[in-house]
């Protein structure tokens, strides 16, 4: 259960869906810890807002800063929600990724979330109370050619928030991962990073569905606004679920996942359950 005025600490506040829930949630009378890697970009933000609103250059990569902004938010009061949003894209078949740019991708989409929740986590369960939230993507249940590293980025992050969400629910504590669809931000534009590679053989498959991403710019259906409303009010509900998919978008690619899983789980049934130790004959 969250006070009243809760204080979020928002990583990635400088543009999308996290600069969004930034101005939302002081918008709403809560408290935030408002991060990004430039400060500069985040002004415009906490204009007005200065008594609930801490500013705090944070790269999530860099374990001195993820330090800082952790001990800074304690110094603030305390974060009764972190919200891990820093993330960014990377577009190319798998055979053509480019070693630095996948590690890097996974040292912020996963290992940079992860040492911000190792961060606060400490705090959270001596006080009893406390959210953690990981934005995640629909591209953390599905999967499209071109978009490999970052499912597996998200996947991995949603396997993790899992197993937290069950260590961490006997302290009071909870987490909530966030699967939006596709939202009108730069995230298929200026943010969007792509391999130098391309390989002609998947010029008609990956190739394509690269080019499909970037050209999609701009046209998402989805409102960040909207986006953050939600979250907000998932997260100070009563029970706040461990998976909130936004987006029309989001939900249709989720139940047509599931119902595939369950089609092939059945056709493959008898296979399956074929592995058990036969019963000795008496």
């Amino acid at each position: 259960m969250l006070s009243d005025t809760p204080t979020w600490l928002i990583t990635g506040c400088s543009t999308g869906l996290g600069r969004a829930l930034a101005r939302y949630v002081l918008q709403q009378g809560h408290r935030a810890v408002v991060t990004a890697r430039d400060t500069g970009t985040l002004e415009e933000i906490v204009a007005g807002h200065e008594d609930r609103a801490l500013v705090a250059a944070l790269d999530v990569t860099d374990p001195a800063s993820v330090a800082d902004a952790a001990r800074r938010a304690e110094d603030f009061g305390g974060v009764d929600v972190l919200v891990n949003n820093a993330g960014y894209g990377y577009v190319c078949a798998v055979e053509e990724g480019e070693d630095a740019q996948i590690r890097a991708l996974f040292e912020t989409n996963f290992f940079g979330m992860l040492a911000m929740t190792r961060a606060v986590l400490p705090a959270m369960r001596e006080r009893g109370r406390g959210h953690v939230v990981n934005v995640s993507s629909i591209g953390g249940l599905t999967t499209y050619p071109a978009v490999g590293y970052y499912h597996a980025t998200k996947f991995a992050l949603e396997g993790l928030s899992e197993a937290l969400g069950k260590e961490i629910a006997p302290f009071g504590l909870g987490v909530t991962i966030v699967e939006p669809g596709a939202f009108r931000t730069d995230f298929r534009g200026r943010s969007m990073r792509q391999s130098a590679t391309r390989i002609p053989a998947y010029a008609a498959t990956a190739g394509a569905a690269r080019d499909a991403v970037l050209a999609a710019d701009g046209q998402q259906e989805n409102d960040p606004v909207r986006g953050a409303a939600a979250i907000v009010e998932a997260v100070t509900s009563q029970q706040p679920p461990t998976r909130l998919l936004l987006g029309n978008d989001a939900l249709t690619q989720a139940r047509a996942k599931l119902q595939a899983m369950g089609e092939e789980f059945t056709a493959w049934e008898k296979l399956t359950t074929s592995t058990r130790y036969a019963e000795p004959a008496n």
